[in-house]
Protein backbone atom coordinates (compact mmCIF):
# COMPACT_ATOMS: atom_id res chain seq x y z
CA UNK A 1 0.00 0.00 0.00
CA UNK A 2 1.49 3.52 -1.37
CA UNK A 3 -0.98 5.77 -0.12
CA UNK A 4 -3.53 6.52 2.22
CA UNK A 5 -6.18 6.34 0.06
CA UNK A 6 -5.65 2.62 -0.13
CA UNK A 7 -6.54 1.87 3.12
CA UNK A 8 -10.03 0.90 3.61
CA UNK A 9 -10.58 2.60 6.42
CA UNK A 10 -9.95 5.90 4.33
CA UNK A 11 -12.39 4.70 1.67
CA UNK A 12 -14.88 3.88 4.10
CA UNK A 13 -14.77 6.94 5.90
CA UNK A 14 -14.73 8.49 2.78
CA UNK A 15 -18.15 7.14 1.93
CA UNK A 16 -19.49 7.73 5.23
CA UNK A 17 -18.45 11.67 4.81
CA UNK A 18 -20.42 11.58 0.99
CA UNK A 19 -23.41 9.93 3.28
CA UNK A 20 -23.56 12.29 5.76
CA UNK A 21 -22.93 15.37 3.51
CA UNK A 22 -26.30 14.28 1.13
CA UNK A 23 -28.13 13.35 4.49
CA UNK A 24 -27.39 17.01 5.83
CA UNK A 25 -28.40 18.87 2.80
CA UNK A 26 -31.93 18.05 3.92
CA UNK A 27 -31.43 19.56 7.42
CA UNK A 28 -33.40 22.28 8.18
CA UNK A 29 -31.94 26.09 7.46
CA UNK A 30 -31.06 26.84 10.99
CA UNK A 31 -28.63 24.21 11.77
CA UNK A 32 -26.48 25.21 8.81
CA UNK A 33 -23.82 26.55 11.30
CA UNK A 34 -23.86 24.16 14.08
CA UNK A 35 -25.10 20.29 13.56
CA UNK A 36 -24.62 20.75 9.52
CA UNK A 37 -21.55 21.93 9.72
CA UNK A 38 -20.11 20.06 12.55
CA UNK A 39 -21.01 16.54 11.28
CA UNK A 40 -19.79 17.29 7.86
CA UNK A 41 -16.28 18.54 9.42
CA UNK A 42 -16.10 15.30 11.72
CA UNK A 43 -16.95 13.27 9.12
CA UNK A 44 -14.06 14.47 6.73
CA UNK A 45 -11.75 14.94 9.55
CA UNK A 46 -11.54 11.32 9.92
CA UNK A 47 -10.19 11.32 6.66
CA UNK A 48 -7.97 14.50 6.66
CA UNK A 49 -6.39 12.34 9.80
CA UNK A 50 -5.67 9.67 7.83
CA UNK A 51 -4.21 10.97 4.87
CA UNK A 52 -1.79 13.15 8.21
CA UNK A 53 -1.24 9.70 9.97
CA UNK A 54 0.31 8.50 6.73
CA UNK A 55 2.50 11.43 6.04
CA UNK A 56 3.86 10.97 10.00
CA UNK A 57 4.33 7.09 9.78
CA UNK A 58 8.21 7.69 10.20
CA UNK A 59 7.61 8.91 13.62
CA UNK A 60 5.34 6.09 16.23
CA UNK A 61 4.09 9.20 18.11
CA UNK A 62 2.89 11.10 15.43
CA UNK A 63 1.40 8.30 13.58
CA UNK A 64 -0.76 6.82 16.85
CA UNK A 65 -1.73 10.59 17.76
CA UNK A 66 -3.42 10.61 14.08
CA UNK A 67 -4.91 7.50 14.16
CA UNK A 68 -6.47 8.52 17.89
CA UNK A 69 -7.42 11.80 16.30
CA UNK A 70 -9.48 9.84 13.63
CA UNK A 71 -10.85 7.81 15.95
CA UNK A 72 -11.98 10.99 18.08
CA UNK A 73 -13.72 12.41 15.08
CA UNK A 74 -15.15 9.66 14.27
CA UNK A 75 -17.06 8.87 17.85
CA UNK A 76 -18.12 12.91 17.36
CA UNK A 77 -19.73 12.00 13.90
CA UNK A 78 -22.07 9.67 16.43
CA UNK A 79 -22.70 12.48 18.34
CA UNK A 80 -23.81 14.63 16.39
CA UNK A 81 -25.75 11.67 13.99
CA UNK A 82 -27.75 10.81 17.84
CA UNK A 83 -28.36 14.68 17.76
CA UNK A 84 -29.56 14.45 14.18
CA UNK A 85 -32.33 11.37 15.50
CA UNK A 86 -33.38 13.37 18.49
CA UNK A 87 -34.32 16.53 16.84
CA UNK A 88 -36.04 13.96 14.36
CA UNK A 89 -33.93 15.17 11.35
CA UNK A 90 -33.37 11.41 10.40
CA UNK A 91 -35.24 8.53 11.72
CA UNK A 92 -34.25 5.58 13.32
CA UNK A 93 -34.13 3.56 10.32
CA UNK A 94 -31.71 5.90 8.72
CA UNK A 95 -29.13 6.49 12.02
CA UNK A 96 -29.25 2.55 12.61
CA UNK A 97 -27.81 2.35 9.09
CA UNK A 98 -24.98 5.60 9.85
CA UNK A 99 -24.36 3.98 12.70
CA UNK A 100 -23.32 0.83 11.39
CA UNK A 101 -21.44 2.68 9.09
CA UNK A 102 -19.48 4.33 11.63
CA UNK A 103 -19.07 1.86 13.51
CA UNK A 104 -17.37 -0.05 10.63
CA UNK A 105 -15.22 2.99 10.15
CA UNK A 106 -14.00 2.66 13.81
CA UNK A 107 -13.17 -0.93 13.65
CA UNK A 108 -11.49 -0.34 11.00
CA UNK A 109 -9.34 2.66 12.67
CA UNK A 110 -8.77 0.45 15.98
CA UNK A 111 -7.10 -2.10 13.65
CA UNK A 112 -4.96 0.24 12.55
CA UNK A 113 -3.81 1.40 15.33
CA UNK A 114 -3.21 -2.44 17.16
CA UNK A 115 -1.34 -3.39 13.67
CA UNK A 116 0.97 0.16 12.61
CA UNK A 117 3.50 -1.87 11.01
CA UNK A 118 0.52 -3.35 8.31
CA UNK A 119 0.27 0.45 7.67
CA UNK A 120 3.65 1.76 7.17
CA UNK A 121 4.46 2.82 10.64
CA UNK A 122 8.24 2.78 10.64
CA UNK A 123 9.63 1.75 13.67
Amino acid sequence: MNSFTDWLAFSKGEDLAHDVFLLSKHFPKEETYSLSSQIRRSTRSVCSNLAESHAKRRYPKHFYAKLTDALGENNETLVWLRFARRCKYIDNKQYRQFEAKNAEVGKLLNYMITNPKKFGLHQ
